[in-house]
């Protein structure tokens, strides 16, 4: 884990340290510290204050009160700021650095603000497309999050502000998210729903958990002593701040014993008056509130939060280099499904582009902690980016009644039509589960759409797959998730030509509900939107196991509409030469990949690895590795992806280890995973 001192204060602006200062300095500053302190101050450290985003302040100690603020996508609460494009996004770009870009972006715009906790990332493995909040996450396989995960993380701790993952863990549905229990086995939170986690603490040094809402296997996220103590602190090795989720906890005793750091939003069980109680009565030691504390201080001690003012002046509110940050993330999110011609719109031969649906001209995005109000005259929505692009005059906005009715005539007349579909914060975020179909009147709109013209494009806004009962009737469709306030201009990059998707998708498209394996075993199985409810306690059991996503393709007639990985561009790539050469910790995969097409694009190779015969039940092939290019047509350039021993192990129970069984093993290489362009196998003694 890295555990050094990030930052220091030169001239009133915020630079990289010349010297790490050790984690062991910052322990033994904030043990001096909690020396000095009152019980009731300790009691006041270990909860929100406030309203409910701020730590406590100590002035006596020279202790600030440090502000939070959510979310992964940009920072809210009681501000205007960047809007960048949300998580799944993200994760369809299949590229860390930018990831890393992100995290930097937003440290500008909390630094500015005089934030120096963000509450992001959100890393829950997407499990089922109707989860409220899969639009914040990663995707389906822990390999592909991990790595925008911890881009994401150093970029913005490297920045001076700490970053919270969360929601630690097995978090994958919002529907009765209080009171559903998670069932899950051990192997598989090992092998699918930890990782994430793991690779954030030892990794990328991640300052901050947020534990989650869910009960895991019976107990509470904020109580679960095992969760907390034994697997995060024990096995991983962290030592920053345990945070709950907002009103999550339950008793005084469990929060006091779990290992919990910080009860958000104020103290309604880690209160003076109740710490003291179990003091009194020999239930707890004042040792175990002096060790939260801490963890709370050391960690803010790290990132020299108790040693610069919390505002950064010398940053814009407005920061031109974030707004260049949200557009070039916001330009490789988007994935092309399905291209029969329609595109690229060419620009010079299409005389009238129109646009339509409830989402071409407004900025579609995700309800909740991941909601963000952005700066005034920064946005652009898929109309105005088309404008932008094409001129106004090329350009129609149809715009159609509560009933559906539209302008039929301007419809069919148009070279082009894009139609802009998907939800958005009332039908989509955190607290309810949404439905598989899109909104009510939108399938039909498509429908009504194509029948009158020949060359419609569709634009979906989802935080996931939705069904498209419509797919075979429109020339083309993209996968644009909540693109933020660039989306627009970035989209209009896409369509017209001028820059080629590059996007791949984070998670599988199984083309209905059904389809998903873990479908069955979800909460919320009917496709209707349930408010949250508390009550009655409820158990989702994870029967599905590692099987879930594109783990699960061809087993037991899974089949998916666009497989994992999937993404169309304007070129074509071609792979070649295939590789493995044993390295000190494993194996270095090489390959050349070769733009085999007419223009400049970008492609992303994934390598796969199979056992071929399995002692324990595993998934027929698992992302290992991958790497994202850009060549110019014609261009070819050799491509090396580094596996480790790691990418061959399973966790075994019984041992309580992850083990590498000898074997065969085959390293595929393809575009997806359910492409195999090239293939060899390894033998591991």
């Amino acid at each position: 884990m890295k555990k050094r001192l990030l930052l220091m204060l030169l001239g009133g602006g915020l630079q990289m340290a010349l010297a790490p200062v050790s984690a062991q300095t910052c322990r033994e500053r904030a043990e001096s510290l909690v020396s000095k302190m009152t019980l009731e101050e300790k009691a006041s450290l270990v909860s929100g204050q406030v309203d409910g985003f701020h730590t406590a302040a100590i002035p006596r100690l020279g202790i600030p009160s440090i502000r939070m603020a959510d979310g992964p996508q940009g920072v809210r609460n009681k501000t205007r700021s960047t809007f960048y494009p949300c998580g799944i996004s993200l994760a369809s770009t299949w590229n860390p650095d930018l990831a890393r870009e992100m995290g930097r972006g937003l440290a500008l715009d909390a630094r500015a603000r005089g934030i120096g906790i963000m509450l992001g990332p959100g890393v829950n493995i997407y499990r089922s497309a109707l989860c409220g909040r899969n639009f914040e996450y990663y995707g389906e396989d822990p390999v592909l999050a991990s790595a925008i995960a911890c881009g994401y993380i150093e970029g913005m701790q490297q920045n001076g502000v700490i970053a919270t993952i969360k929601h630690f863990a097995a978090n994958n549905q919002e529907y009765r998210r209080h009171a559903t229990n998670s069932v899950v086995d051990e192997r598989t939170l090992r092998e699918l729903y930890f990782p994430v986690f793991k690779d954030a603490v030892q990794k990328a040094g991640v300052g901050a958990v947020m534990t989650s809402y869910n009960p895991l296997n019976g107990i509470h996220s904020a109580e679960n002593r095992w969760l907390i103590t034994d697997v995060l602190r024990k096995e991983w090795g962290f030592d920053g701040i345990v945070m709950s989720d907002w009103t999550s906890t339950y008793t005084t005793l469990g929060c006091m014993e779990s290992g919990l750091d910080l009860e958000m939003p104020k103290g309604y069980w880690l209160n003076y008056k109740m710490i003291r109680e179990l003091l009194d009565r020999g239930i707890v030691h004042e040792r175990q509130l002096d060790e939260k504390c801490v963890h709370i201080l050391s960690t803010l001690i790290r990132f020299g939060l108790l040693d610069r003012p919390a505002v950064d002046s010398a940053l814009p509110l407005d920061n031109e280099e974030c707004r260049r940050i949200a557009y070039a993330t916001a330009l490789e999110g988007p994935v092309l499904l399905k291209n029969a011609g329609a595109l690229p719109l060419d620009r010079a031969a299409l005389k009238r582009v129109a646009v339509i649906g409830p989402n071409a001209d407004r900025i579609p995005f995700g309800g909740g902690s991941g909601e963000v109000t952005p700066i005034e005259g920064c946005s652009t929505t898929l109309f105005s980016g088309l404008c932008a692009v094409a001129g106004r005059e090329h350009v129609d906005t149809i715009r159609f009644g509560a009933d559906g009715s539209f302008d039929e005539k301007a419809v069919s007349r148009a070279s082009a039509v894009v139609v802009s579909v998907g939800f958005t914060k009332e039908t989509e975020g955190e607290g309810f589960d949404r439905t598989f179909s899109l909104p009510e009147g939108q399938d039909e709109l498509i429908r009504r759409v194509a029948g009158l013209n020949d060359r419609v494009v569709v634009v979906v806004n989802s935080g996931g797959e939705v069904a498209m009962p419509w797919l075979d009737e429109v020339e083309a469709v993209v996968m644009a998730w909540y693109p933020g306030q660039e989306g627009g201009r970035a989209l209009a990059s896409i369509l017209s030509g001028m820059e080629s998707p590059s996007g791949r998708l984070p998670v599988t498209f199984w083309g209905t509900l059904e389809g998903n394996p873990a479908a069955v075993y979800y909460g919320m199985r009917k496709n209707e939107i349930v408010p949250q409810k508390r009550d009655p306690f409820c158990h989702t059991v994870y029967y599905e196991g590692l099987f879930s996503g594109y783990r699960a393709a061809g087993s037991a007639g899974f089949a998916p509409l666009f497989p994992f990985g999937f993404g169309l561009t304007y070129s074509l790539f071609a792979y070649s030469d295939l590789s493995i050469q044993p390295a000190a910790d494993g194996y270095d995969v090489s390959f050349w990949v070769r733009n085999v097409g007419k223009c400049r694009a970008a492609d992303v190779p994934q390598v796969y690895v199979s056992e071929c015969n399995p002692r324990e039940p595993r998934p027929a092939k698992l992302l290992k590795g991958f790497a994202k290019v850009t060549l110019s047509a014609d261009e070819k350039t050799r491509v090396s992806v580094h596996l480790g021993k790691d990418a061959f192990s399973h966790y075994d129970v019984a041992s309580g280890e992850f083990r590498v069984s000898p074997g065969v093993f085959e390293v595929i290489v393809g575009a997806n995973a359910r492409e195999e362009s090239l293939k060899t196998s390894l033998t591991i003694e």
